[in-house]
């Protein structure tokens, strides 16, 4: 039987304007669907005109300016109706999903579903959730005591899965879902007797351990810094309606 990181797997990113996911939008997003290892990927992308200014710091990180999204850019309530709709689609076939940090990601794709369609993640879903696989939480909990940083970069650095130069949200879909089946390979040990539906419940406790964690970390520091344990989305707050 293939183990799961060989077989079907699906990935989604976003690109946006700053990392609050209560206020900032998606400029970009993608979603890279690979039938098995070494196949060749199905893409869809989105490039959205977000109805706000775009910061010049965000613009340096993604090189997408505001008047770029301006002409090219779609407006957001069909991209995010579209946007859900893949999803669900992803999780009625039962493909899992790789989301890297997907507590942002995720969350704030559920904040513009909230925004611009009146409407939810989860009821885009209706009673079929996702199944997510967020590499940062399965390698710190499968590697903690490595130092340095886990973001994407560090991630395809650490297991050799390469990186192109272009970071927009389709490689980085595409890098992350590589990612996923690199750390699967090399701890094949531990994870391949895990079903992704298993897997996918120990990392929401994975995740509120390392959340924990930092918070002590911070604390010993002298900072006060909370940390949400919640995984793979955050709770709505009342601001972002």
């Amino acid at each position: 039987m293939t183990s799961w990181y060989e077989g079907p797997l699906a990935a989604f990113d976003i690109v946006t304007t700053g990392v609050d996911v209560e206020t900032d939008r998606i400029v970009s997003a993608a979603v890279v669907v690979q039938d098995s290892a070494g196949a060749r990927p199905r893409v869809s992308r989105w490039l959205v005109s977000p109805g706000i200014p775009v910061p010049r710091a965000a613009t340096a990180r993604h090189g997408l300016t505001e008047d770029r999204l301006c002409r090219e850019g779609r407006w957001p309530a069909p991209v995010m109706e579209e946007i859900g709709r893949e999803l669900a689609e992803l999780s009625a076939a039962g493909k899992p999903l790789v989301v890297l940090n997907a507590p942002f990601g995720l969350t704030l794709l559920d904040r513009e579903l909230r925004r611009h369609r009146a409407s939810s993640l989860a009821r885009y879903l209706e009673n079929r959730p996702l199944c997510v696989l967020d590499p940062r939480v399965i390698d710190r909990h499968l590697d903690r005591h490595r130092k340095g940083r886990r973001d994407l970069a560090d991630l395809c650095a650490e297991y050799g899965t390469g990186r192109g130069e272009e970071h927009d949200a389709t490689a980085d879909a595409h890098a992350a879902l590589e990612v996923a089946r690199a750390i699967g390979r090399r701890f094949a040990e531990r994870l391949e007797p895990m079903s992704p539906a298993e897997l996918h419940a120990r990392q929401a406790v994975w995740h509120a351990a390392q959340a924990r964690g930092l918070e002590e970390w911070f604390a010993r520091s002298g900072a006060t810094e909370s940390v949400d344990p919640a995984w793979p989305l955050r709770p709505e707050f009342r601001a972002a309606a």
